[in-house]
């Protein structure tokens, strides 16, 4: 009996479909479900239908050989660190009604181990009872061995820095800046949304670019200044924008989001960002997709977000200049820098480091050095780098901001170190506060902005005893 046309244009679907799967780079796949005893229980066996040509490429089995063995063959493959763990996610997703994403390792027949993404749903009948799993199943080897990999050379360094001088371009030794080493890493192990908290010139662009450097992110790095660009042009600058899609736009042109694809925006001063901004920037953080300017076109952007900011965030929500869904949304890893009027005892790595980037050595006299470990630095470690810039080409007439160093202190010997200097500056403050305290060291803590503790180790490190109390 002769085919129907529309059984004719059924095969043909069939046949468009069937090919267009078997071209897919991994397997795809579609299990029969069966009750072991009945559906009362909830347990079911997945016995498999159909596999796609990629199967051969993925797991180096035909899809003829897969669907002959038909039952729980991917099972049998799976590691048993991970069976369980799949078994159930899986169960749950059947039993909620909800697609599954998972990922674990499979133990191919050549004694190989690969790494699969696996999505898929159940398809059920009237009742509401599963019969169906379809899904996809993807390598994803190269992705997940390059993260452990990294994941480990993070893990390493983190070994090495208890007394390390430096991460990457930043520099310090002091208790404060091993917090941020820290905080660093622990970022740059996964893609959540991170915040930098620091007063102007403390270096946050330099904590975001070591974030991105050790999250081994393919993209690139794209700073933006939010404060810089005038608040008409902030979408366009954004979003990119076709051609004729406003006055002015002769030619297409790709947005910070495009640029950020599966690297890193670091948005700069993000507190200057309009309200109606934020909303639009919300919605890129959720779905990761958004629209160019004067375009129908979805654009899609896996980027990680870091934004800075050194005004008070939570303030801005409460007085209702920023909106609160976008704060959450990006204040998920909080990193505070420290100001350089805190880390003293990092000012000769400083200076060394400024040395080393430029090839000079700075011959600093001994007012300048017991100035420099004086001074409070309020523009922080940039402030730093532009003295040490102008002192290099015009000496002392440089040091206008250091005009007062007169100080109440006995001389130092010329060629005395900036770190010596340091030293006996704080030994000599020290005293003076245990003395205007009458030695209470509780006290003396709290005037000098110390725990007791951290009084009792510097002591301890100077030398300063009881004795010298002068009684």
């Amino acid at each position: 009996m002769a085919a129907t046309k529309t059984e004719q244009d059924n095969r043909r679907i069939q046949a468009r479909l069937e090919k267009l799967l078997n071209r897919l780079p991994g397997l795809v796949y579609r299990c029969r479900l069966e009750p072991y005893a009945s559906r009362e229980t909830g347990q079911y066996r997945s016995i498999l239908e159909y596999a796609s040509a990629g199967s051969e490429h993925l797991l180096g089995i035909s899809a003829a050989s897969m669907i002959e063995q038909g039952l729980n063959v991917i099972e049998r493959m799976t590691l048993d660190v991970d069976l369980e763990r799949m078994r159930k996610t899986i169960s749950d997703k059947i039993v909620a009604h909800e697609p599954w994403q998972i990922m674990y390792r499979l133990l191919l027949p050549d004694g190989s181990i690969k790494w699969v993404w696996d999505q898929g749903e159940a398809i059920y009948d009237e009742q509401g009872q599963p019969c169906f799993l379809e899904g996809i199943m993807l390598d994803v080897s190269d992705q997940k061995f390059q993260e452990l990999a990294l994941q480990e050379e993070n893990r390493q360094l983190r070994l090495t820095l208890e007394h390390a001088d430096c991460l990457g371009s930043l520099v310090g030794k002091s208790q404060a800046m091993h917090k941020v080493y820290a905080l660093i890493l622990k970022a740059a192990e996964n893609d959540a949304n991170v915040i930098l908290y620091g007063e102007t010139g403390c270096g946050k662009d330099v904590v975001a670019r070591a974030i991105h450097n050790y999250s081994g992110r393919r993209g690139a790095y794209v700073p933006v200044n939010c404060g810089a660009i005038p608040e008409n042009l902030l979408e366009s600058e954004f979003f990119g924008y076709n051609k004729g899609a406003f006055t002015g736009a002769t030619m297409a042109k790709e947005g910070f989001l495009a640029a950020a694809d599966n690297g890193t925006l670091f948005l700069d001063e993000i507190g200057e960002l309009p309200m109606n901004l934020q909303v639009k920037l919300l919605r890129v953080l959720e779905s990761k997709t958004y629209t160019p300017l004067g375009s129908n076109t979805v654009k899609t952007s896996k980027f990680r977000l870091i934004a800075a900011t050194n005004r008070d965030l939570a303030a801005l929500v409460r007085e209702g200049k920023a909106r609160a869904d976008f704060y959450y949304r990006i204040n998920v890893l909080t990193i505070t820098i420290p100001p350089l009027r805190e880390r003293k005892e990092d000012l000769p790595l400083l200076v060394k480091a400024w040395s080393e980037r430029n090839g000079l050595e700075l011959k600093l006299s001994q007012k300048i050095r017991v100035a420099i470990a004086r001074y409070d630095w309020p523009g922080n470690v940039r402030e730093l780098n532009n003295f040490l810039d102008r002192y290099a080409a015009f000496g002392e007439d440089a040091a206008d901001f250091l005009s007062n160093v007169e100080m109440f202190l006995p001389s130092l010997p010329e060629g005395e170190s900036l770190e010596e200097a340091t030293k006996q500056l704080e030994r000599i403050l020290i005293i003076r506060s245990l003395e205007k305290c009458h030695w209470h060291r509780g006290k003396t803590a709290q005037v000098l902005g110390l725990t007791l503790r951290t009084l009792q180790r510097k002591m301890k490190a100077l030398a300063i005893l009881d004795h010298e109390r002068g009684e």
